[in-house]
């Protein structure tokens, strides 16, 4: 039985990312190129790219271009102490965060109960976005008492990482306490800042990291790519 069109330029196309003549980056032709290459109509490539885009295999960036977007699935492993760098740069992934805005706002209920604050009490709100090999893997919201890290955003921005943050509040060590994970379909904007298909789920993680006497000091929501990591619970007891 003979293939439908757009199934062979999908198939082709996949075939040129797997076997490494097409590299994470690299931009694809234009729809009209690939119309020429493979002698058939528009409507056949975009379908193929579209299902390619929807897979995680390509991102299709309005006003740029269409690019590999073929990167392994990452595994992120939740248990007591849950660190961004030690889940991804094992296994040969390059980290970077880079810090979208920080303000002083009055804390969210949620954010009141999760921290024990009192009713009204001021937090720092930090929004940072992660990548992962320069692909964006994360982004979202942290909170932090602003009596107790008043400047929370800017020491973290310098020392690069959460850890040595806490450690330059005389925090030496912290857990976590409490992950909850639910998965549902991405907004549009959610999806233009991920790069990735509007078809592809994302991941809402929220969690909250304690002192290990219990004290609560931060919590946060995080959207992750669906298509880009799984998420494992760690057994502590081993």
């Amino acid at each position: 039985m003979k293939h439908e069109n757009w199934i062979i330029i999908r198939d082709t196309l996949l075939d040129d990312i797997r076997s490494g003549r097409l590299s994470a980056g690299d931009q694809l032709p234009t729809e009209t190129q690939l119309a020429h290459r493979f002698r058939i109509g528009r409507h056949s490539v975009r379908r193929a790219l579209e299902t390619l885009a929807r897979n995680g295999k390509i991102s299709i960036e309005q006003g740029r271009g269409t690019f590999v977007a073929d990167a392994p699935r990452l595994t992120y492993q939740v248990g007591k102490r849950t660190r961004l760098r030690r889940n991804l740069i094992p296994q040969g992934v390059e980290v970077t965060s880079q810090l979208v805005s920080a303000c002083r706002v009055a804390a969210p209920d949620w954010v009141v109960k999760a921290l024990h604050l009192n009713a009204g009490a001021q937090v720092t709100e930090s929004q940072r976005i992660t990548l992962a090999n320069d692909l964006p893997v994360a982004f979202g919201c942290a909170y932090h008492c602003a009596e107790r890290f008043p400047d929370f955003a800017a020491r973290r921005d310098v020392l690069g990482s959460t850890t040595e943050t806490y450690r330059s509040f005389g925090i030496d060590d912290y857990v976590r306490q409490h992950t909850s994970i639910f998965a549902r379909a991405a907004k549009i904007a959610e999806a233009k800042t991920l790069k990735q298909h509007t078809d592809v789920p994302v991941l809402i993680v929220t969690a909250i990291d304690a002192t290990p006497d219990g004290t609560p000091i931060s919590t946060g929501r995080v959207i992750w790519s669906a298509g880009r990591v799984n998420f494992t619970m760690e057994n502590e007891d081993g």
